[in-house]
């Protein structure tokens, strides 16, 4: 059976990775959710990091009141975080592991060694109506942790995939494949992201059960030659097969 239409989740933040470089109010995010919807987003995600070296706390109180589509909130797994996600009350909350010295995300989160961290957190948040997601590595015993804690929702990180050259990336793609099944077996809705582009996205999004890919890195250095709109329309047409 032919997956349905693969969500596109948008992470605008590197837009504020620009901003912040110089300190100026452009270029400005709330245009940069309205170009990114228009063009056919399905979700906007943003990941506010502890160190605040992109997205602000402003940011994210003036996206919630913007955002037409769902919001996405990236988050670490910390009180301050949890606090704010409930004050804001995104549609998701996205838990990713988080060091302060990393460049981007590496890695799933360690759902085994932080179970009842875990299980408060997304008690906590789904009590306020969140649905929460755990960024994970494509392991079927992560993916059964996930389930026992009763989070609805797993992201696949995928950038082991993307990192492989082409002609090395079939055992990957048959691992992330075999951990989507196990997890939809389980009942999780299952999303991926990390490190994907135009090149490599097809064979994630083809994935049977895929519900959701987010990508931003790419879209944001593809939208400096085409423009943002520009630019999410070709990953969606990347996406679908038409490019």
């Amino acid at each position: 059976m032919q997956n349905k239409q693969v969500r596109l989740g948008v992470n605008l933040d590197h837009v504020t990775t620009l901003r912040q470089v110089r300190g100026t109010p452009y270029p400005d995010l709330q245009e940069a959710i309205r170009i990114s919807e228009v063009a056919g987003a399905d979700g906007i995600t943003m990941h506010l990091r502890e160190d605040r070296r992109h997205i602000q706390d402003a940011d994210v109180y003036a996206s919630r009141q913007v955002i037409q589509s769902s919001m996405n909130l990236e988050m670490a797994a910390t009180a301050e975080m949890q606090s704010i996600a409930i004050k804001v009350k995104p549609d998701y909350c996205c838990i990713v592991p988080e060091r302060r010295e990393e460049l981007t995300t590496e890695g799933g989160l360690d759902v085994l060694g932080h179970l009842s961290r875990m299980r408060d957190l997304v008690t906590a948040l789904s009590e306020h109506d969140i649905q929460v997601s755990l960024f994970i590595e494509a392991n079927k015993k992560v993916i059964d942790a996930a389930a026992e804690i009763a989070a609805p929702i797993i992201e696949l990180h995928t950038g082991h995939y993307a990192d492989l050259p082409e002609e090395h990336r079939a055992e990957e793609l048959q691992r992330i494949d075999e951990a989507t099944q196990h997890a939809l077996k389980l009942g999780l809705i299952v999303n991926a992201g990390h490190g994907l582009n135009v090149s490599n996205v097809r064979e994630i999004a083809v994935i049977p059960g895929m519900n959701e890919l987010n990508i931003g890195h790419s879209i944001i250095a593809d939208a400096l030659f085409m423009g943002l709109e520009g630019a999410i329309l070709r990953m969606r047409a990347a996406m679908d097969g038409e490019v």
